[in-house]
């Protein structure tokens, strides 16, 4: 099966992988770090997502810029760079403006490379390939974040409390993905006339001029992350069952390798039987675990449910830009990825505002039940509505 990967694709999963152990080492540490030198939840919660935001928004525009001047590397190769840097700043000042600037440079830096990255990783496979190219750099980008937390867990055993130090660790990782990037090598492609540029700078032009089978898979998309919460929720739920800080930890470092080593197999399987019926499998398990998991409150079956959670994800991100990739012009497959996962970035926010407040007024029964509900109507308009075309 690796026959499919070719040397680009390898390079550029080597670089997600190195990209995520950096990023995810600081994932269940940032929190505690920036509430230790003063922050509240509500100052992290607003400067995390206006960060996203500005994430969003970047991949919208910087895809579009790509395809239009018919350059990969430089998008990715700056992307990847504005993220390593970003790391090692948020111990520099303890000021507000300067840690939201640091969060901001690396969402900016994942708004520069994604529309660029995942347009190369869809011009090394075919149509029939795309579900395995993207499968194994999902794969190979979530087991950086299995490496990332399970180094932050063993730091964190014998040196209680050292966030600082911790964090320096991520200039290492960081280092070696900038330099990963002069590896890529991208195919030549001519540049959109001049005349188009100044489309560039309308924000999600794209979907004005995009097709009816686009906008319909992209609508389906958008409308269930609207109520994918962030994985946080999942994993205060697991603490408020009486899971201590090392168990949710832990349960994320699991999570995070179901993931890792299904995203591959499933991206295989997707070729097979085809992109959307792998996505749709992975819904009917989201529901599913978030219908249970309201319920729950035996933590090892928590572990069932987290595995359950890592098959979903394998059957999620990866499958839905395959899909993405192979139901629109070549020419335009930054634009179209990057401007789904703007939208797909904005919709993230306000998901989590709006899971957080169901909880917080209802309970968190209620939240996840809202959650499971919808996504099931998510899953009736993804069989009826949207078309099977080219994927």
């Amino acid at each position: 099966m690796l026959k499919y990967i070719t040397r680009t694709v390898w390079v550029l999963s080597i670089i997600s992988f190195l990209n995520d152990a950096a990023s995810d080492l600081l994932y269940p540490v940032l929190p505690i770090y920036l509430k230790s030198i003063g922050y509240s939840v509500v100052i992290i919660g607003i400067m995390e997502g206006i960060a996203e935001l500005v994430a969003g928004f970047s991949k919208g525009y910087f895809g579009k810029w790509s395809d239009h001047t018919a350059k990969r590397k430089p998008f990715v190769q700056l992307g990847y760079a504005l993220s390593a840097l970003s790391k090692p700043m948020l111990i520099i000042f303890a000021y507000p403006a300067w840690v939201f600037f640091s969060r901001s440079l690396d969402k900016l830096g994942k708004g520069l490379r994604t529309g660029a990255r995942d347009a190369i990783l869809s011009d090394e496979a075919t149509p029939q390939t795309k579900g395995k190219v993207f499968g194994f750099h999902r794969s190979m980008d979530t087991f950086g974040a299995v490496l990332g937390p399970t180094i932050a867990l063993i730091y964190l055993h014998f040196y209680p409390k050292d966030y600082i130090n911790l964090i320096l660790i991520t200039i290492i990782p960081g280092l070696l993905t900038v330099l990963s990037t002069f590896f890529i090598k991208e195919k030549k492609r001519e540049p959109k006339p001049k005349g188009e540029i100044k489309k560039l700078f309308i924000p999600f032009s794209y979907w004005r001029s995009s097709s009816a089978n686009y906008k319909k898979l992209v609508i389906g998309l958008l409308v269930f992350t609207l109520f994918n919460s962030s994985d946080v929720f999942l994993l205060l739920k697991a603490k408020e069952a009486g899971l201590d800080d090392t168990g949710v930890i832990g349960v994320y470092i699991f999570f995070n390798l179901i993931y890792a080593l299904f995203a591959f197999p499933i991206g295989i399987l997707a070729d097979k039987i085809g992109l959307k019926k792998v996505f749709i499998i992975g819904l009917i398990i989201f529901a599913t675990v978030y219908g249970c998991i309201s319920l729950c409150t035996n933590l090892y079956f928590f572990g069932v449910l987290f595995f359950l959670y890592g098959i979903f994800a394998a059957c999620s991100e990866g499958i839905s830009k395959a899909w993405i990739s192979n139901i629109v012009d070549k020419k335009d497959t930054a634009t179209a990825i990057g401007g789904f996962s703007g939208f797909q970035s904005v919709s993230a926010f306000f998901a989590s505002a709006l899971t957080g407040f169901i909880w917080y007024q209802f309970g968190s029964m209620a939240a996840f039940l809202t959650i499971s509900g919808v996504t099931f109507c998510v899953i009736v308009y993804f069989i009826v509505a949207v078309p099977y075309k080219k994927a």
